[in-house]
């Protein structure tokens, strides 16, 4: 998941404003008028939820993220988390009855190898447990090899710093596939890339001048086992999911994906929030507070379209995206879950109708969990009190009902309108959004 990460906005809105200023009067608007009703998005589709291991197992090995917790850089401690080791089981069954098709999860290394050369059985017969409850449930499994957390003795070794971090990262990498290969899993090689890196220099594990070597590394680590991946598994469908990035995508994503563009099956895109000239007039966006964050549904729509011509034809797929809350309270702005859901998917009808191969989408998350530092940021289909109610009780949101209508109907109803209208000029596109903007019938 998506942790705070301030970006230079205002500069680079500024830019966008000044391309837009010298195009705008000579591109004619191409995209066709919007369709009266959408048609359900196919009974192949994938509909699934997320996790991540360190923010919903608990019982947490010694790694990177337990030592930040444990020198004091994170506003709550960690506990055990909603206790996914203990209650994955049932949390599994809740997702089922969600009928979504793809469950993601994390396979942690640092629960899998507590020390150098050494593989932990109870740890791997742990992911044997999950996996096979994903699939006995009738789900396929989505299996993130490393979603920010490497182990304490990786870290004693200098982290992304050392050179034979990818040696080592590798190793472990494939012993994961040769065990779970079988499963025909969809892979996530490193979640959020780019992200990954910027919270390693916010929590002190790479300094700035570290940035470049960490980069390169996880494109040489990506590119090894997708071979890898590839050999033992014929027909794998592997990716790195990009954190879609409003008003910079293609200078914070695009250099790592052009590393490791020839070797991803499909695109795997995070999408949350989206920026335009009027909710930058309000106030800047405050990165310490997740849930005051502008949600713009039809942004989904301009991201993957982004990606939709940079990979012409390449199979899409929406890893994450949800909708974040203080503590589970409504949104100041009076925008529900299930209102956000069901808007969010009609613009991925919209994008399957226009062409773009989209194949799957995953809501963030099953249930709430260990935002990197905090349990206020809530995103979970099931509200979880983690520091106030000790029996950690999954407590459905209205988007519960909401999902599973949907994955029954293979999205809204075909008359279906979005609560919110498009905003003008969305910044997760400036020039799509501005100069050619997508729009509701009337």
């Amino acid at each position: 998941m998506r942790s705070q990460r301030p970006r230079r906005v205002f500069a680079t809105l500024a830019a966008a404003t000044a391309a837009l200023l010298v195009a705008g009067t000579t591109v004619a608007a191409a995209r066709p008028d919007p369709p009266a009703q959408v048609a359900p998005l196919g009974a192949d589709f994938l509909w699934g939820v997320a996790a991540s291991g360190y923010q919903a197992e608990g019982h947490a090995p010694d790694s990177n993220w337990s030592r930040y917790v444990a020198a004091g850089k994170t506003t709550d401690p960690y506990g055990d988390s909603i206790d996914f080791v203990n209650r994955f089981r049932s949390d599994i069954a809740l997702a089922a009855q969600l009928g979504v098709q793809v469950y993601r999860i994390g396979l942690e290394w640092a629960r899998v190898q507590p020390r150098p050369g050494e593989w932990d059985e109870a740890g791997l017969r742990f992911y044997d447990n999950v996996i096979a409850a994903i699939t006995e449930a009738g789900m396929r499994p989505m299996l993130t090899i490393d979603h920010w957390v490497y182990p304490g003795w990786e870290v004693d070794r200098g982290g992304w710093r050392n050179p034979g971090i990818v040696a080592d990262w590798l190793a472990n990498a494939r012993l994961l596939v040769d065990r779970y290969a079988a499963q025909d899993p969809l892979w996530v090689t490193f979640n959020e890339p780019m992200v990954y890196i910027v919270n390693e220099v916010r929590k002190g594990g790479l300094s700035p001048t570290d940035v470049p070597a960490m980069h390169d590394r996880i494109a040489q680590a990506h590119n090894g086992i997708y071979d890898y991946i590839h050999a033992v598994q014929p027909g794998a469908m592997v990716t790195s999911n990009v954190a879609y990035i409003p008003t910079g995508e293609d200078v914070i994503n695009k250099p790592l994906v052009d590393k490791i563009g020839a070797r991803l099956d499909y695109i795997g895109i995070d999408y949350y929030y989206g920026l335009s000239p009027e909710s930058l007039l309000a106030g800047p966006p405050d990165f310490e507070k997740l849930w005051t964050q502008p949600l713009q549904p039809e942004g989904i729509y301009y991201a993957l379209q982004h990606y939709a011509r940079q990979f012409p034809g390449k199979p899409l797929y929406i890893v994450e995206n949800g909708m974040p809350t203080e503590n589970g309270a409504p949104r100041a702005d009076g925008y529900t879950r299930a209102d956000n859901l069901r808007d969010t998917v009609y613009w991925l009808q919209r994008a399957k109708a226009d062409g773009m191969n989209l194949i799957g989408y995953n809501y963030w998350s099953l249930t709430d969990n260990y935002e990197w530092g905090s349990y206020t940021p809530r995103f979970g289909l099931y509200t979880v009190d983690v520091l106030t109610d000790p029996t950690l009780t999954r407590k459905p949101t209205d988007a519960v009902p909401a999902y599973a209508a949907i994955t029954r109907a293979g999205g809204v109803a075909a008359d279906y309108r979005p609560t919110r209208a498009p905003q003008n000029c969305s910044l997760v596109d400036a020039a799509a959004s501005c100069l050619d903007p997508v729009t509701v019938p009337r």
